[in-house]
């Protein structure tokens, strides 16, 4: 099924994401604990938004989309990260050729031999194809549902709650009685 969207790319409906295949939810990020010692988080901080392009700009990276998160405060910034496996995350990351592994690589031989001025940090999540729910109302494609190889379908019927998306019912639980959506 094709779902339109506006001029400005929103889908005027609720839809969820459908996927059929296992994927990685992968959070990156850095905390910077020394604000007066910029020479040692500035080029974290800066090379960080050069690998998402790199991997933008190459499809077949395997990464499905990625959002900047910042916050609370300055001292903390990352990415929220969809992959289409963890082998193809692995790969980015021990690729010698790429942004990444040099980058890692000069981080631990010099950064934290010094001082713990700035703090990296990941979580990866393996998420199976009947684990997961969303739902996005009145949104352009987004997170998991910006991805290439990931269906965009009404949040009808079944779909139509979270416990319905995740299987456990058949979507007409809804707390909501004036439009039946959650």
């Amino acid at each position: 099924m094709t779902i339109q969207q506006n001029t400005d790319g929103v889908v005027e409906r609720k839809v969820a994401a459908d996927r059929e295949d296992e994927f990685v939810v992968f959070h990156i990020g850095l905390r910077i604990n020394a604000l007066w010692k910029i020479h040692r988080w500035l080029p974290i901080f800066l090379v960080a938004p050069r690998m998402v392009r790199e991997l933008v700009s190459e499809p077949e990276s395997g990464l499905l989309g990625s959002r900047t998160i910042v916050g609370p405060g300055i001292r903390n910034v990352g990415f929220v990260q969809y992959w289409d496996s963890f082998e193809d995350l692995r790969e980015y990351a021990r690729d010698s050729d790429r942004l990444h592994f040099p980058t890692w690589q000069e981080y631990y031989e010099d950064g934290t031999k010094e001082d713990a001025a700035v703090g990296i940090w990941h979580e990866t999540y393996l998420v199976d194809p009947d684990e997961y729910e969303t739902v996005y109302n009145n949104m352009p494609p987004f997170g998991l549902a910006a991805g290439e190889t990931t269906e965009i379908i009404p949040a009808a019927d079944q779909h139509n709650t979270a416990a319905g998306r995740l299987g456990r019912t058949d979507g007409s639980d809804s707390p909501l009685e004036t439009s039946g959506e959650e």
